[in-house]
């Protein structure tokens, strides 16, 4: 008989009704039922538990997945060491959010002024390609044998911090990138002279194919012209805004300044007179036979120096040599420089020392250098770096009442597009040709002082870095002007208010 036959009893009408249980067998069922209730409650609980458990889980797990995409985003500012806001005395622009297309970095070439453009350059293609530009390394195999890098003569944390509305610069690539490129790692020179589509179509399909690309020269590779206007005003931010010099080269170079103006105004002229530049350009006017023969030597031992063979003579006669200390001493006097204005001499060793500054030192008394400025032991951090000496001297440069180049290299091309910008300050462009032509005529004797001052005058008259357009020659980049020489599309017309002297650097 089964257990729920047992519990019915047939009673005298003939019904069924529920026998009652005895009180053991009533007990014992309350026991079976009670222990069955608290299995399915401790199996419930269990159930419970685990599916919490699982939600725990599941959203750690959601948790830890966002926060790896945080810290793959943030990382490569971690990984970049950057200072914090907090350091800073401004407050900083806000960070531009965009999706990296992958990493570009640079090995700049030539001296100071030479990177100095190109990493502009540089900065402007990372922005426009939506990539993260690494800190470009400096070029430590040039001439000058400096090896110097960027945190060692520019404002790195300046640099990263100020442009991070517009760019994601790091001073090293992610680890995980950094892995990839110990293995391999794809090297080329950019065009030079390329407009923003060769970029575009060339350089930015082959960094989303290989993530990391390195650009083994940076000089001269975006045009003059032909650009659209944000991207030329990007190149002059970078410039004139980001690069601002490493803090001690900064409070040296202020130092000068301050030095030079306690005593009044001064010119500062950048006389292109050393060794170097004279065995470079073939020009020896002025030199002894000795001279000469050791000129001449130096320029067959560099290989690079392509031009051997220089006829001295002619090359002067067409402008195309640096002016001589003595025809400088001459120029000056004839434009009318106070020959009581402090004349700071921006360059390294002028070749032939003493011997040939005599005449232009007679002329301007006041003639001074950073080596007669500052004592030995402020100038020895830097006496073995030739970049960092030379950013000295493109400080002080800049800051100066007048600027005088006496040859068109890049620091002369860049100091006067800077400032331009700054206002226009006066930077004497001197025409070498007619300069050349005037003092072989009044040192003959076939014109007078006055006749050669009026004519010297009347030679420069427009060449005192005025407002200019910028001269473009279709298909001949380096025939028409530079760009950072006249950056007229970020630079003030005359009637709009002009930047303070401090404003920049």
């Amino acid at each position: 008989m089964g257990f729920s036959e047992a519990r019915f009893e047939e009673t005298e009408g003939g019904e069924m009704k529920e026998k009652p249980y005895s009180n053991k067998m009533s007990l014992k069922y309350i026991s079976m039922a009670k222990a069955e209730k608290l299995k399915s409650l401790i199996l419930a609980r269990i159930r419970v538990a685990r599916l919490n458990l699982w939600v725990t889980r599941a959203l750690s797990m959601l948790l830890l997945l966002g926060i790896t995409m945080q810290l793959k985003s943030l990382g490569e500012t971690v990984s970049s060491s950057r200072t914090p806001t907090s350091t800073f005395s401004y407050p900083l622009p806000p960070e531009r959010v965009y999706e990296n297309n992958g990493y570009l970095m640079v090995s700049s070439n030539g001296g100071l002024n030479q990177m100095r453009s190109g990493i502009c350059d540089m900065v402007t293609v990372a922005r426009f390609l939506n990539v993260t530009l690494i800190v470009p390394e400096l070029d430590n195999t040039s001439f000058w044998n400096d090896d110097s890098q960027f945190a060692d003569i520019f404002d790195v944390e300046y640099f990263i911090a100020s442009l991070r509305d517009e760019v994601r610069i790091l001073k090293e690539l992610p680890p995980q990138q950094k892995g990839k490129v110990a293995e391999s790692l794809f090297s080329m020179p950019p065009i030079s002279w390329s407009n923003m589509t060769y970029y575009y179509n060339v350089i930015l399909p082959r960094i989303q194919t290989t993530e990391v690309v390195h650009f083994q020269k940076t000089d001269a590779r975006l045009a003059n012209n032909g650009l659209p206007v944000e991207v030329q005003k990007l190149r002059c931010r970078v410039n004139y805004e980001a690069l601002r010099f490493a803090p001690p080269i900064q409070a040296l170079a202020e130092k000068i300044v301050r030095i030079l103006r306690d005593k009044g105004p001064f010119l500062v002229l950048h006389l292109r007179y050393e060794m170097d530049m004279i065995a470079f350009s073939g020009c020896n006017e002025g030199c002894n036979e000795q001279e000469i023969d050791e000129l001449t030597k130096m320029r067959y031992a560099y290989p690079w120096w392509k031009e051997k063979v220089i006829d001295s003579a002619q090359k002067r006669l067409a402008g195309l040599c640096p002016l001589t200390p003595e025809e400088i001493a001459l120029t000056l006097q004839a434009l009318g420089i106070d020959h009581n204005i402090q004349v700071y001499i921006a360059a390294g060793d002028i070749y032939g020392g003493e011997r040939r500054l005599a005449t232009l030192r007679a002329a301007y008394p006041n003639l001074v250098k950073k080596e007669t400025l500052l004592p030995s032991s402020e100038l020895d951090p830097f006496r073995n770096h030739s970049n960092q000496m030379a950013a000295l001297d493109y400080y002080v440069a800049v800051q100066s009442e007048t600027f005088v180049p006496t040859n068109g290299g890049n620091m002369a091309k860049v100091v006067e597009g800077h400032r331009r910008y700054l206002g226009f300050k006066k930077t004497i462009l001197l025409n070498r040709k007619a300069v050349v032509d005037l003092v072989d005529l009044y040192k003959a004797g076939s014109i007078s002082w006055d006749k050669f001052s009026s004519e010297m005058k009347k030679a420069h008259a427009d060449r005192i870095g005025n407002p200019a357009e910028r001269l473009v020659i279709p298909g001949k980049p380096k025939e028409e002007d530079y760009f950072y020489t006249n950056p007229e599309e970020c630079l003030a017309s005359f009637d709009e208010p002009q930047l303070s002297n401090d404003d920049h650097q």
